[in-house]
């Protein structure tokens, strides 16, 4: 199929449907005078007034399930001037049917839960959710289209739970401060209320949850009547000081084993009107934030890091449409880091080229209008950053690496009915001085049928750098149309991005220059049988051609399935074919063609009832190739020991052993030539975790994660015209193969000690070995890495959490 396809098969797909709608349940909002004492002890008169909500319903295991007598919640829900409170009773047969494992904040681990997820605005596409376990640990998240969950959003609200004969309890208190909403006097507020019994894994909503209709948010029930709330002044700081020592053994003159630093800065939040708020944080410090999982990388193409910077992973749902926004590119490596070789003269060497830009500051505004337009705005500064380089004089000089650096967003995201959206995103980098500028643009679209069973969606980019290049303009588009509701689902999809579409300024793309096509069919049966809970089976049919000259890719045939069995023992397996197919990336040069030949794969993995105090699983796929007779598996497991509810210990093993693969290896310097090489690969990864909870708001983790991986060259082939390999006798690259191994540990020790303050101390040691030749055994790698030179890094970090509006009544 080509670019373009007739717009009335679109229409006739999405017209396919009725337009019936179930109603949903309503809960009178009642208004309180008297504020209740959130102790857990939901006993109070105040309660006595409010309406109750009963008769959850299953959606796990067993959807449409009502719940029985025995096991039954009751919630009820009062407002008042400052605050929405919720007085919940769950109740159990006896004490030990209580779930109830301490974590960390943001977890809910082996622990029944209760939850309300509130849609201020009743888009039914945007929400809030607070939820506190058995044990009394707070868990929030912010809510999006298809029932996307931003866990890393943190608001500042109250809680607390108690254990009895008959089950447990929660009080919650969500100030207005944690809420956005308009100024009506009369509004009501999508809800819906969520509890998990976890030694039974029922998972169960107050207004039901059809599993063959797609999303969350646009399945709620009603808030009916909040009467006379004015949104508040929603302002708060968030002062930090912290301390860091830091030891690694340079052991060379002149330069300190050991240095040390103390850092300050601030984060603020400011409702600048009832729907909006800004977020600004001031000297930013990351330094505690969990270490990266570095690994070996052959491909063409960059690794992508996950963000672990809170300032970017909170309430960025707006930012991340249109997928022209990778977080890591801010403060990330600098534009001409890689530069620095090639600019040294004659007996210079490298001093320090520091591999991270340094933050300045950044802020983001973003909130959503009573007309259903979202708004985001994002800036971020980064100063400039130099390598340092030094002659056999000892003469030193500076080499910019990166300038001052401003990096903007601007999102508008128009919310329509059925739970559709159109939103226009743009990014823009701009450098000081001579280096290059860049700016994308997207605009970025969803419709749904009034029943969110059909959908039709895509986005249009473009991106531009002001590098001279008159063709520096490049463009992607795509778009698929599908069923997404119901047992059947299928979708089609279609993508293209030419050769000069690049937005990794500050998002994120591998590679461009080609024109995909998908078709995606899908069969879900939630309801269970004799021994199962559910199922799912799917297919899939890819096809990829190179755009630009055009030319064919790739094809590639998948099918799979997934079962829950009645003792919640889960089981996946999937199988993959790949004809012969051209890889114009891998030989690392313009215009050249790799003909990779075909291949098989096929895998199965298996997941055991978390809940129980040891539960594990692990995981087999194993490929064959046609070349050099090549073959491949990946072999995981993973385990874990809940020794008690405040004690924990894990560890995954992964394996991926490599036999008679080829890949890009370098350039012959004396022909030009691409060399490839047939070669063995060894991969292991180790990782062990543990986790003492001393209460719900103090806790100790720790993270040990070793990493290895060689690459050993059996062979050198020259990559011919046509794509194939011809065996190269007389090269030889002594400095071709790798052994590489990195070493972290992370331990973690946080203490909540008051709402929205935290106190933190923070040991790090990292280790990274790379070398030019191949250590076998896994035994001598781990201990080659624990012997090399280690950086040991301590930090200590106050945070504080100061709200205007308590400052303001203590003052009074």
């Amino acid at each position: 199929m080509g670019p373009r396809i007739s717009l009335c098969v679109i229409f006739c797909l999405l017209s396919l449907c009725s337009f019936g709608q179930v109603a949903s349940k309503k809960m009178k909002a009642v208004r309180t005078d008297i504020a209740p004492d959130i102790d857990g002890d939901i006993t109070d008169d105040v309660w006595k007034k409010a309406d109750v909500a009963v008769d959850f319903i299953e959606l796990r295991p067993k959807p449409g399930l009502h719940e029985d007598r025995d096991h039954r919640t009751e919630v009820r829900l009062l407002y008042d001037n400052t605050a929405v409170y919720v007085s919940a009773r769950m109740y159990e047969k006896t004490i030990d049917s209580v779930a109830r494992e301490l974590v960390s904040r943001d977890n809910t681990g082996n622990s029944d839960f209760i939850g309300i997820i509130l849609d201020t605005y009743q888009d039914k596409i945007n929400g809030s959710g607070f939820f506190v376990t058995a044990a009394g640990v707070q868990f929030d998240a912010k809510y999006s289209l298809g029932g996307n969950e931003d866990e890393a959003w943190n608001a500042v609200w109250f809680s607390k739970v108690k254990v009895d004969a008959q089950g447990w309890t929660a009080e919650l208190k969500i100030p207005y401060s944690a809420l956005r909403f308009s100024k009506k006097d009369v509004q009501n507020w999508g809800l819906n209320l969520i509890r998990m019994r976890r030694f039974s894994q029922k998972q169960l909503f107050w207004n039901p949850l059809d599993p063959l209709k797609n999303g969350l948010m646009n399945q709620e029930g009603t808030l009916e009547g909040i009467e006379n709330i004015d949104p508040p002044v929603r302002l708060s700081f968030s002062p930090y000081i912290s301390s860091y020592v830091n030891h690694y053994p340079y052991n060379i003159a002149d330069v300190k084993n050991t240095t040390g630093s103390f850092n300050g800065g601030m984060d603020v939040k400011y409702g600048i009107n009832d729907a909006f708020t800004l977020d600004m944080t001031l000297v930013p410090d990351f330094g505690q934030v969990q270490s990266d999982n570095r690994v070996l990388n052959l491909t063409p193409f960059e690794i992508q890091f996950n963000e672990n910077r809170s300032f970017f992973t909170e309430g960025t749902e707006l930012f991340s449409k249109g997928d022209l926004f990778y977080s890591r590119r801010v403060g990330g490596t600098p534009v001409n880091y890689y530069d620095v070789q090639g600019s040294l003269r004659a007996g210079e060497h490298i001093v320090r080229n520091p591999s991270e830009s340094r933050l300045v500051n950044a802020t983001k505004v973003s909130g959503r209008t009573t007309k259903g337009l979202g708004i985001g705005v994002f800036n971020a500064v980064t100063r400039r950053m130099d390598a340092e380089v030094e002659d056999a004089a000892g003469n030193r000089r500076l080499i910019e690496t990166q300038p001052l650096t401003n990096y903007n967003i601007l999102v508008l995201d128009q919310s329509l009915k059925n739970n559709s959206y159109v939103t226009f995103i743009n990014t823009n980098v701009l450098r000081k001085g001579n280096t290059y500028d860049a700016n994308a643009s997207g605009l970025v679209f969803s419709f749904n049928d009034k029943k969110n069973t059909y959908n039709f969606r895509g986005s249009g980019r473009m991106t531009y750098l002001t590098n001279n290049d008159p063709n520096a303009t490049g463009y992607s588009y795509d778009w698929s149309v599908g069923k997404q509701s119901g047992k059947f689902s299928y979708r089609f999809s279609q993508s293209l991005t030419d050769d000069k579409f690049d937005p990794n300024d500050l998002g994120i793309l591998f590679n461009n220059n080609f024109f995909d096509n998908s078709l995606y069919l899908g069969y879900n049966k939630p309801k269970a049988g004799k021994w199962y809970n559910k199922y799912e089976l799917w297919g899939e049919i890819e096809h990829s051609q190179r755009f630009k000259p055009k030319a064919y890719q790739s094809l590639a045939f998948s099918a799979g399935g997934f079962t829950e069995l009645k003792n919640f023992l889960q089981v996946s397996m999937n199988i993959n074919v790949q004809p012969e197919s051209n890889d114009f990336y891998e030989p690392r040069r313009s215009g050249r063609v790799y003909r990779e030949t075909a291949s098989r794969g096929a895998g199965i993995d298996i997941s055991t009832n978390r809940t129980k105090r040891y539960n594990g699983g692990g995981g087999f796929f194993y490929r064959d190739r046609d070349l050099f007779d090549g073959y491949g598996y990946d072999l995981y497991f993973y385990h874990n020991l809940r020794i008690s509810n405040k004690l924990s210990l894990g560890n995954d093993i992964l394996f991926q052993p490599r036999t008679n693969y080829a890949g890009w290896i370098g350039f012959n310097n004396a022909t030009s030539e691409v060399v490839f090489s047939r070669r063995d690969r060894q991969t292991i990864e180790n990782s062990m975790d543990a986790k003492y909870t001393f209460s719900n708001t103090m806790g100790l983790t720790l993270v040990v994660r070793h990493y290895w991986s060689n690459l050993d060259n059996r062979d050198y082939y020259t990559l011919a015209d046509n794509g194939d390999l011809v065996k190269n006798s007389t090269y030889v690259n002594a400095q071709a193969n790798r052994s590489y191994n990195t070493f972290n540990i992370d331990m973690v020790y946080s203490w909540i000690f008051s709402p929205g303050s935290e106190f933190s101390v923070v040991y790090k040691d990292a280790s990274e070995l790379s070398e030019t030749f191949v250590r076998p055994g896994y035994g001598r790698n781990f201990d080659r890495i624990l012997g090399s030179p280690q950086n040991n890094s301590l930090s200590v970090k106050v945070l504080y959490y100061i709200d205007y509006l308590q400052l303001k009544r203590k003052g009074r």
